[in-house]
């Protein structure tokens, strides 16, 4: 398991241990939408209560198949942010169309991180009950037309289903918030990182046996790229990664 998905396991198990027994730990910390902004924390401890055994079973067991193939893609950070928006945002759905049902468990959470999973391996598959194979993207897309359907019909007693749908639109508004700050990034370093051409006017005397063997073979590349193609038929990427192994005494100084 990685990291956080191992945290929130352990987290919800002690919570659930609790609630057994403690008295008032369940109501305490069970997010009921008409007293949000009386009990303004139980937008997120409710994430960690569970009606029963197989209710935390089926979560945990979610997260932990979908969550650390999630973890290792978006990082640590990413990960528990996507986990936490995706809570969140299940509460707030729940609050809105569902202002009088209390909620509590890790549904929300781990449907986001479901969502992430669909989005970066859509065709992995997933066996329903063990035995039907299901594609990852028709599982979500199957998951979220249900929910959606019972909220609105208020066919399923005692499920969150704005819980569920909150979890998937929240897992979705971050992971495409992501996208952008990506693209932004890639954007404004392609703007930004100018390298002289001057600097790397004496590209041969790099000497690719002074590199680190983890860089050697990039730079071995972009020189070989240099003596077939020219010094003009570097990117931006590759002229800024050069130029971090030209010989300082051979760079020309910036004009004063």
């Amino acid at each position: 398991m990685t990291p956080w998905v191992r945290r929130l396991i352990v987290a919800n198990i002690i919570v659930f241990f609790l609630q057994q027994t403690v008295a008032g730990v369940t109501n305490a910390l069970a997010f009921v939408p008409a007293y949000t902004f009386v009990r303004p924390w139980t937008l997120v401890t409710y994430m960690f209560v569970h009606a029963n055994i197989t209710h935390i079973l089926f979560n945990m067991l979610a997260l932990y198949f979908f969550g650390p193939r999630v973890e290792e893609r978006l990082g640590e950070t990413r990960f528990i942010t996507l986990y936490a928006i995706s809570g969140v945002s299940g509460a707030i759905l729940s609050l809105i169309f569902a202002p009088f049902a209390p909620i509590i468990g890790a549904s929300g959470a781990v449907f986001g991180v479901m969502l992430a999973f669909a989005r970066f391996w859509p065709t992995a598959l997933i066996y329903i009950m063990g035995i039907l194979p299901i594609q990852a993207r028709v599982a979500v897309l199957l998951m979220a037309g249900i929910s959606l359907w019972s909220g609105l019909a208020g066919s399923r007693t005692g499920v969150a289903d704005f819980a569920h749908l909150g979890g998937f639109v929240g897992g979705f508004v971050y992971l495409k918030w992501l996208d952008m700050r990506q693209g932004a990034r890639k954007f404004r370093s392609k703007v930004t990182a100018k390298v002289p051409r001057d600097t790397l006017s004496n590209w041969k005397r790099v000497d690719p046996t002074s590199v680190h063997e983890v860089n050697r073979d990039e730079v071995n590349r972009i020189l070989d790229k240099i003596s077939a193609k020219g010094l003009g038929s570097l990117t931006t990427e590759e002229r800024l990664f050069l130029s971090n192994f030209v010989p300082p005494d051979d760079r020309v100084p910036p004009p004063t």
